[in-house]
């Protein structure tokens, strides 16, 4: 198992665009992760919402921290499925994406992740996502 910090490292070092958007692995354990992606107009999109992928990429990386907080350093663990539903317009703030690992298996990882703006308990985006886990 490995602590918020350590996740993050791992993260840096594998995807150094995670460093230079400021993404930050707030909390780990319990089979759970919390990651925040500090607020850039960059990820504005027409209308004045958070992109689409920019929600999909923060909820990646969460199932990605609540696996590498499990398991240690699994750096090969890969997405092989994300659902995303879009539930309402997330403010252009900090986004925090909230990962549980629903289903621990040796080959896979069923993984549940809740995403909301800074501030607020309404959820912005409900996501369900598999990882695949390397062998041993």
């Amino acid at each position: 198992m490995l602590n918020a910090q350590e996740v993050q490292d791992v993260i840096y070092q594998g995807l150094p665009a995670a460093s230079e958007e400021g993404l930050r692995v707030e909390a780990v354990g319990e089979r759970r992760a919390r990651v925040r992606s500090p607020f850039r107009p960059s990820t504005i999109r027409p209308g004045g919402t958070l992109s689409g992928p920019t929600m999909m990429g923060l909820a990646d990386a969460a199932m990605y921290a609540a696996i590498l907080g499990e398991l240690g350093r699994v750096e090969m663990a890969v997405t092989q499925n994300l659902n995303i539903n879009f539930l309402s317009r997330p403010a252009q703030k900090d986004l925090i994406a909230d990962a549980v690992i629903l289903r621990l298996g040796r080959r896979s990882a069923v993984l549940e992740v809740q995403l909301f703006s800074e501030g607020s308990d309404e959820m912005v985006a409900h996501v369900t996502g598999t990882y695949a886990l390397p062998r041993s």
